[in-house]
């Protein structure tokens, strides 16, 4: 019997070599956990348990949630970094354990610009900006306004401001890479400081980044080539996009379909993860099962004839429910969130309800005994 196309492998393409293959095409799409302990950004044993029973529960490919390519790119105080040795060290205990489990490892590396230094989206935590007498911090963004209402007005970088964060994505790709990570997956999507530039809600610029579609995605293409230069040519660059804005007038389908297609044709990425929505607390977003595969879908349809791979995302629950989005091409792979917190051997038991062999079964040998 053929195997489920969720559970056969997939090649992420690189400029040189191979590419990446990944045992099947169930992925952990980037989740964070809000749970550094000292606000060092350094990795702590929850990471290591959370990323590591993901690991051992079946899945292709588990991105570590997004990490701040440095102190003031934090989403809150309680965020991941990779700007310090130290960061590297712990990141490559987490690498060691998933390739040990014959596993992918990637990171989502990410500036959350105007929307950082954020409280922790955490129960019984208040909601807004951080103050800097409580360990936040001033932040940066597209321009001087705040990003959604309740947050701190952002300072807008200038040409100096843009350079460094530039320099940072980069500095943290090579850090990435000393960590053992297979793949980077910059993030520039939920409202963060690269979504801040691509949307006209947000970017209000007169430079030469902001305006015309050309200007307003130029930061993305500068921080993916500066990340390309660095990030071997043998493994895979992705990007996550918001896809829409969900709003008229801001950021859409027909834009991202044409950003992708410069990155994949001309910028070295070979990946993208189809999400959408962060720039609007008034976005008409229509949640539900699976809301946003149609836009992976567009996605992956526009791109059809490169070496592009797309994952699909939101609300992705159920083993047929993934099954389908796989056989049917609507996309390459599937980023499941909400369902891995719950259940993180998710991939394992979906191989189970798909009719995969127990002895195929991708969960750790340890757990053999559940297949029976």
């Amino acid at each position: 019997m053929s195997s489920p196309a969720l559970f056969t492998p997939i090649t992420l393409a690189a400029p040189e070599g191979p590419g990446l293959t990944i045992r099947n095409r169930a992925f952990v799409a980037p989740m964070c956990q809000y749970a550094v302990g000292e606000l060092d950004g350094l990795p702590t044993d929850w990471h290591r348990q959370h990323l590591g029973s993901l690991a051992a529960g079946g899945f292709g490919l588990v991105v570590t949630e997004a990490t701040g390519v440095s102190p003031q790119a934090r989403i809150s105080p309680r965020d991941l970094g990779l700007w310090n040795e130290a960061q590297v060290q712990a990141h490559a205990r987490i690498v060691a354990f998933h390739h040990a489990q014959g596993v992918a490892a990637g990171i989502q590396l990410g500036h959350a610009g105007g929307k950082a230094s954020t409280y922790p989206g955490l129960p019984g935590f208040p909601t807004g900006t951080v103050p800097p007498t409580e360990e936040g911090w001033p932040t940066v963004g597209v321009a001087d306004a705040p990003v959604l209402p309740g947050l701190a007005p952002a300072r807008g970088l200038d040409q100096a401001g843009i350079d460094a964060v530039v320099a940072d994505f980069a500095d943290a790709a090579r850090r990435a890479d000393r960590a053992g990570y297979d793949v980077v997956q910059i993030h520039a999507a939920h409202g963060y400081l690269l979504h801040q530039f691509l949307s006209p809600l947000t970017n209000t610029r007169t430079d030469g980044y902001g305006g015309s579609e050309a200007n307003r995605t130029r930061l993305v293409r500068e921080v993916v080539d500066a990340v390309r230069r660095v990030w071997p040519a043998a493994k895979p660059l992705g990007v996550r996009f918001s896809v829409t804005d969900w709003v008229p007038g801001g950021w859409d389908a027909s834009a991202t379909s044409r950003l992708a297609h410069d990155l994949v044709d001309h910028h070295g990425v070979s990946w993208l993860d189809a999400s959408s929505g962060g720039l609007s607390s008034g976005a008409a977003i229509p949640v539900g099962p699976g809301y946003q595969v149609p836009l992976a879908a567009r996605l992956r349809s526009d791109l059809a004839g490169t070496s592009a791979a797309v994952s699909a995302v939101g609300l992705v629950v159920d083993a047929r429910q993934a099954e389908t989005i796989v056989v049917t091409g609507q996309a390459d792979a599937v980023s499941i969130g909400r369902a891995a917190l719950r259940d993180p051997h998710w991939a394992s038991a979906a191989a189970r309800a798909l009719g995969v062999a127990s002895q195929e079964n991708p969960q750790a040998a340890s757990y053999w005994r559940s297949g029976f």
